[in-house]
């Protein structure tokens, strides 16, 4: 872990076991970004897995490198109880320094390109530069 990143807090028993339950359960919008992020995504330290659980929580996809977690929310997150604890549950991963990325059911079965296309985007923008720099820079000599 770097130094860069907070201290994960410990995962709770509850999540654990629910995180397990939902890798058997997959909807059929997460078994297909599960396929596209495996298979068409492939890019150098890009490795995301399903259904983790961090801290109470479990986040559908979550690419540890670049600190990003994807979540498919159907219907049920436009309820307003549903609402409150989405925003309470994205505070505390936003906390623990990860970047949440939300799509949609309907994104996922009728726009997979678009939410690769918006996934691969956030990736770029988190990888590190290669240290030292390829083009050069850093400090100069005198």
């Amino acid at each position: 872990m770097s130094w860069k990143q907070p201290r994960l807090e410990p995962i709770s028993s509850r999540a654990a076991t629910n995180a397990k339950a939902l890798r058997r359960e997959l909807t059929e919008p997460e078994r297909r970004l599960w396929w596209h992020l495996r298979t068409r995504l492939p890019r150098e330290g890009t490795h995301f897995r399903r259904q983790v659980p961090i801290g109470p929580y479990v986040a559908d996809f979550l690419c540890h490198n670049a600190r990003i977690i994807v979540e498919v929310d159907g219907e049920q997150h436009g309820a307003a109880a549903a609402v409150a604890y989405d925003e309470r549950r994205s505070s505390y991963l936003a906390g623990q320094g990860f970047r949440i990325l939300r799509f949609s059911n309907r994104d996922v079965m009728l726009e997979i390109d678009v939410v690769l296309d918006t996934i691969h985007a956030a990736l770029v923008r988190t990888t590190p530069t290669p240290d030292p720099s390829p083009q050069g820079g850093g400090e100069m000599e005198t």
